[in-house]
């Protein structure tokens, strides 16, 4: 199948993009790596009037960065960019046992990490790693900028606190000496059954609700009241359950 028609915009700065998205709003969807909109677009499961391509961005950095005892990534790092880099290897040890569970090589050569973020999947790995972090995201428009924490942006299934007319040019990732990823999925880059990310003290929990779920491991007791899994032709939501324990506990025994 093919996308049905939009109008293509090719901004080359930053301001552009504030411009463009305060004119179109709603009717414009972003593109950096596609790896999710191309499809979604393909199956016409959504169909904007207007894409606007960041891949033109001028002076945009394609590594990741460091912002005082943080780690940023702008609207252009990929995701195997993050994977080769030394300065994430050094400050993020959960990052790197987490993207390797990213689908394919393939996907990762072209998907980047605020995308995945902006996509706010639940079923996705770096939300999850975003929330066990407590990162930040870093949101700009024609009305100006501000910062969204990881608590506040996802708040829906697909769906994060931005406004129409809003988007974000930066995540940024608190850096870590121990961080461990687990998960369960059918065959190697399919969607998991559940994934955990965790670091000492915390957890987040991949495909166990509508929105990436953060715990604390005192609370590792409760996972029944804490997580929503459903049912699906792949598994029910006991078996989810019973496998969040598990991977939480083996995760947790990584990063110690």
């Amino acid at each position: 199948m093919k996308p049905a028609p939009f109008a293509y915009h090719r901004p080359r700065s930053r301001e552009e993009v504030d411009h463009l998205l305060a004119e179109l709003g709603p009717e414009a969807k972003l593109l950096a790596g596609g790896q999710s909109l191309i499809p979604i677009l393909n199956m016409r499961l959504a169909a904007p009037a207007h894409l606007i391509d960041l891949n033109f961005l001028e002076e945009e950095p394609a590594e990741p960065l460091a912002r005082d005892s943080a780690v940023a990534f702008g609207p252009l790092v990929r995701m195997s960019a993050a994977e080769r880099s030394p300065l994430v290897a050094e400050r993020l040890p959960l990052l790197v046992a987490a993207l390797p569970y990213v689908a394919h090589p393939a996907i990762r050569s072209r998907g980047t990490v605020v995308g995945s973020i902006a996509h706010a999947d639940p079923a996705a790995e770096l939300p999850a790693v975003m929330a066990v972090l407590e990162g930040e995201a870093s949101v700009r428009g024609a009305r100006g900028a501000r910062t969204v924490a990881a608590r506040d942006l996802f708040v829906a299934h697909l769906e994060t606190s931005l406004q129409p007319d809003e988007w974000i040019d930066e995540v940024r990732l608190p850096g870590h000496e121990r961080g461990a990823f687990e998960e369960f999925a059918r065959r190697r880059g399919d969607y998991a059954l559940c994934g955990v990310a965790a670091v000492p003290g915390a957890l987040a929990f991949v495909g166990m609700g509508p929105v990436p779920v953060r715990v604390a491991t005192g609370d590792l007791g409760r996972l029944d009241e804490r997580l929503e899994p459903e049912d699906d032709i792949h598994a029910s939501a006991r078996y989810r359950l019973w496998l969040a324990e598990r991977l939480a506990r083996r995760a947790l025994e990584v990063a110690a």
